[in-house]
């Protein structure tokens, strides 16, 4: 299960030491609502972390170190560039500028350090994701939590007092030459290396990239310097103008977007992106992230109107024709949806994720037969995926049952439960096939199933009440009803039918003519309803004279 909270409630130390203790596997994501990082765990150890558009340190530390020169850093920086599934440390490895175990060495170091940079974040949010990997390719190592934690604590007890000197990294400081004892001063060698980027004109961050030094190292050898008078402030770097945003801002707000899109911090996406688009109009990828979030939120129309505008712009992407078949779906325009879908299809020739959206399509469409073929060439495509998602089996299961193939529903369905065992819309299919093989008790437990993992789901209550309906419980059978109606209105007007009949049994005919003529106003043609709401009437009329 997912674990998430706010990082004023629990600090960041606080969060590892649990997922240690619990030998957890996954991906932590941290982000102060300004930056984003990630750390990712293996059994409990911390196998890889990053920050998202944090400059690579691991050349930078290679250099400081004196493992490479910067004039072959530059050139396998450039040489990455036009090999960018290629990492750095493999193209050094490759030209002999550095050992294999220099690089796992150096590596370390950088995640140490990313770990500790995210420790001094105070504000903001984490979310945890079990069973995330790190990318392919990423190189991985194996640290302890624990033996981060003290070096991690004294760093953010150093950083609180480094920061009510140097309180944003916006800030310009400048060396006095006429400070007293400068030439004699014992300075560290950090503090000579940033000395000359001390000039007045360079922000803190302008030093921590030109010196190649992670920020606690430039911050606290800044502080010292501040401590003994050699340099002051001298304002913060003016902001850049519109005009001379360069790319890499407009990356920068495009990786940023991405990172909070997939940890489901939607609002945080969406503001990154319209950042992307004041920047770059004409880009159409956040036009697309901006109509999946319309979607995410529910948004349907608009979805389908911002997916139509991407297309129409040249973004005639199978993901584009995709998601604009969903937001058609969600819309109830089955037909458009078919054919957004089907044209995905053809941009993307048995891509799983279209297939399985075509099949359930196939199947709300009425179209069984179809639907089952290609859910058959959906498991062939994914058969080395040894974990469905639960859609497969909730949708599968029915389409074979719509066939008449109730064993081979029944057997989809249990699959899916043993892997999904929490998925309402799952239990309640798989209660509908124990209902139409007879299984009356089975399927009570499940549907029972389906409403404590999603009491918000109406259909479940109805299929709970349906089968203690027919079993003569009464009472418990009109809470579920209720509930139902409560959650969707219009869910049939077989519910108020049967609302009524349990009112009418418990002696309230007011209360059941109420139930039977909503019925009726869903369905004029329910004639059971209609007896019933005319004998009643009736029978009351005669009362009364």
């Amino acid at each position: 299960m997912a674990i998430k909270g706010s990082l004023s409630e629990a600090s960041l130390p606080d969060v590892l030491q649990l997922l240690a203790l619990g030998q957890k596997t996954g991906c932590l994501a941290v982000t102060d609502r300004a930056s984003f990082g990630y750390i990712y765990f293996d059994r409990g150890s911390i196998c890889y972390a990053s920050i998202v558009n944090r400059r690579d340190r691991l050349g930078d530390l290679l250099v400081k170190n004196g493992l490479v020169e910067p004039e072959v850093l530059a050139a396998a920086v450039e040489a990455q560039g036009s090999r960018t599934a290629q990492r750095l440390g493999e193209i050094l490895i490759e030209r002999g500028a550095i050992t294999r175990d220099q690089l796992e060495r150096y590596l370390r170091l950088q995640i140490e350090e990313a770990v500790y940079f995210l420790f001094t974040w105070t504000q903001g949010s984490f979310f945890f994701e079990a069973d995330q990997r790190p990318e392919e390719g990423a190189m991985l190592v194996s640290i302890n939590p624990e033996n981060l934690l003290l070096e991690g604590a004294r760093r953010v007890d150093e950083w609180s007092l480094i920061e009510k000197k140097i309180p944003s990294l916006d800030v310009v400081f400048g060396l006095d030459r006429q400070a007293a004892g400068l030439g004699e001063a014992e300075l560290t060698d950090d503090q000579r290396k940033i000395l000359p980027l001390l000039d007045g004109h360079h922000s803190v961050r302008d030093v921590v990239d030109e010196s190649g030094m992670v920020e606690f190292d430039v911050g606290k050898a800044l502080f010292g310097l501040i401590q003994a008078g050699f340099v002051h402030p001298q304002g913060r770097k003016p902001a850049r103008t519109e005009a001379a945003v360069p790319p890499g801002r407009i990356h920068e707000h495009r990786n940023l977007g991405i990172a909070f899109y997939r940890t489901g911090m939607h609002e945080e996406a969406a503001r990154e992106f319209r950042r992307v688009l004041e920047l770059q109009p004409e880009s159409l990828e956040a036009r697309f992230f901006l109509a999946l979030l319309s979607l995410r939120a529910g948004a349907s129309r608009e979805a389908a109107r911002a997916f139509m505008e991407v297309i129409e712009r040249g973004g005639r992407w199978g993901t584009a024709f995709h998601d604009l078949g969903l937001a058609f779906e969600r819309r109830g325009r089955l037909d458009d949806a078919l054919l957004a879908v089907e044209e995905a299809d053809r941009l993307l020739p048995n891509h799983p994720p279209v297939l399985l959206s075509r099949a359930i399509l196939l199947l709300k469409a009425g179209r069984a037969l179809e639907a089952v073929d290609l859910f058959r060439r959906y498991r062939e495509r994914t058969a080395d995926e040894p974990r469905p998602p639960a859609a497969y089996h909730a949708f599968a299961s029915i389409a074979e049952a719509a066939v008449g193939r109730l064993q081979a529903a029944r057997e989809i369905a249990e699959a899916g439960i043993h892997l999904h065992p929490h998925v309402a819309p799952l239990l309640l299919h798989a209660g509908a096939i124990r209902e139409r093989m007879g299984a009356w008790d089975e399927a009570e437990i499940l549907y029972r199933r389906a409403t404590e993992e999603g009491p918000e789901l109406p259909q479940a209550r109805k299929a709970l009440g349906d089968t203690l309906y027919r079993r003569g419980a009464y009472d418990e059978a009109e809470e579920h009803f209720a509930r139902a109606v409560e959650l969707a209105p219009r869910l049939g007007d077989d519910v108020f039918l049967k609302l009524g009949n349990i009112r009418y049994k418990q002696m309230d005919r007011e209360g059941a003519l109420e139930h039977w003529r909503r019925a009726l106003e869903l369905n004029p043609e329910n004639g059971i309803a209609r007896t019933n709401v005319e004998l009643v009437e009736r029978v009351l009329s005669q009362a009364t004279t």
